[in-house]
């Protein structure tokens, strides 16, 4: 037991705050990055066919960015709320670093598995676009359920960021 708080005391709270708040806003990044280069993918290949279905495509890939943005978000106010922007930071306790740590994961795992799940979706959904463009909006519903996950994610990381007592 106390070897592994030793191993924990020799980064310092501070330092396991911000690797959470970090993990936050890459591995959503991350997640964004894979799931509209997903749904890229597939809609380049039916702007080939008809370049004018541009616009639809474009909503379709947008959807899976924004884990990365509830990522980018959530490490904004994980680092807010260790006073690192006001200049008024201190000394985290490792306790502390670890409850950050914690809050964090949510967004962070939570952003990277749905954002790819939702890339997958959204190219699905360019397939509707490209075969039956008139149910284009059913594929955005679709997307939209992933969605949903991604915000429960986003909503669990600040509540408990929240709750973090200085």
């Amino acid at each position: 037991m106390e070897m592994g708080m030793s191993f924990f005391e020799s980064f310092g709270g501070l330092a396991l705050a911000l690797l959470g708040a970090g993990l936050a806003a890459a591995l959503a990044g991350v997640g964004s990055a894979k799931g509209t280069g997903i749904a890229g993918e597939a809609g380049a290949g039916l702007l080939t066919e008809d370049p004018s279905k541009f616009g639809k495509v474009m909503i379709l890939q947008v959807i899976p960015g924004t884990q990365g943005l509830y990522g980018l978000v959530v490490w904004f106010f994980a680092v807010f709320r260790m006073g690192l922007l006001d200049g008024s930071a201190f000394d985290l306790t490792v306790q502390q670093g670890l409850h950050y740590f914690m809050a964090c994961l949510p967004m962070a795992l939570g952003g990277l598995f749905s954002a790819i799940a939702q890339g997958r979706v959204a190219a699905a959904s360019i397939n509707i676009l490209a075969k039956k463009p008139d149910d284009w909006s059913k594929g955005m519903v679709l997307c939209i359920t992933v969605e949903f996950y991604a915000i429960l994610a986003l909503l669990a990381s600040m509540l408990m960021i929240i709750n973090i007592s200085a």
